[in-house]
């Protein structure tokens, strides 16, 4: 298993190692006493053992062991789901992931987007051709939000021994601490079978010191506000030109006011009184 870089994938991995050290013990007592029984009750001769239609203490051993088997390991596993899934905890950067086909796009929030419609401070998004970086900082507690506008996908971090859904119409969350000493790049990708590209779903995830990821998102949002003053469109002012708009047939300029033909008492034009008396 690859060294987790968060303290949530430590206790995953301990639930992980604890499930096989109990799997090796169930199977070792099974393929134990199968040997046992091959061995020690082999035949012997031609005469029949004693008969015996049950055996109390062996029914009631394999009825209940079992049991407590699966009890131990259901404690643990909803132990640690509960401990794994829980969000309570205070979170140094939110983050928005959007799946889609076929890239990520990483919005940095001011807030959980959980607690309403935060504004996204900057956003990182990728292309098939040009994966994204998803960058974090040591120490840092990291709230994740997950969405997708199209099918279902699964953000996926080996280092973080997690793994988690990307539903349409359903925004999932969790959150991990990052350790310290963790700083490196580490590879993310989608988990789940989501169309025909979906292989070309690869993020890159860059753990940096404190010092360089404060400097990278400096950077970031100088760069994000410089975007959004370019787009904010001008003002007019008093000189500028008019703009011819279109007709009411779209044909060129709008038509000046036409000069109706003077009416009769009725009301009726004057060309179709002369039409009319033709």
């Amino acid at each position: 298993m690859p060294e987790p870089i968060t303290e949530q994938g430590h206790r995953v991995l301990t639930l992980w190692q604890g499930s096989w050290v109990a799997a090796f013990a169930v199977g070792i007592l099974v393929w134990g006493l199968i040997v046992w029984t091959v061995i020690f009750h082999r035949k012997r001769s031609e005469q029949l053992p004693p008969q015996v239609r049950y055996n109390m203490p062996i029914e009631a051993l394999y009825t209940v062991l079992p049991i407590v088997i699966i009890a131990v390991l259901f404690y643990f596993t909803a132990r640690d789901q509960t401990a794994l899934m829980s969000t309570e905890e205070e979170a140094d950067t939110n983050v928005e992931v959007v799946a889609f086909q076929w890239s990520w796009q990483f919005n940095y929030l001011e807030e959980s987007a959980s607690e309403g419609e935060p504004q996204a401070r900057f956003s990182v998004a990728g292309t098939p051709e040009r994966r994204p970086t998803l960058v974090l900082r040591e120490g840092d507690v990291v709230h994740f939000d997950l969405t997708s506008p199209d099918v279902i996908h699964s953000f996926w971090i080996p280092a973080f021994a997690f793994k988690m859904d990307v539903i349409p119409g359903q925004d999932n969350e969790f959150q991990v601490e990052v350790q310290e000493g963790t700083a490196g790049t580490y590879a993310g990708r989608c988990a789940e079978l989501c169309g025909v590209d979906h292989a070309r779903m690869l993020f890159d995830v860059e753990v940096m010191e404190p010092d360089a990821y404060d400097a990278w998102v400096a950077e970031q949002e100088a760069r994000a506000q410089q975007q959004e003053t370019s787009e904010q469109p001008g003002e007019s002012g008093p000189e500028d030109p008019e703009i011819d708009m279109p007709g009411p047939e779209g044909e060129g300029p709008q038509d000046e006011a036409i000069e109706e033909e003077p009416a009769d008492e009725a009301g009726v034009p004057a060309p179709a009184n002369e039409e009319a008396g033709r």
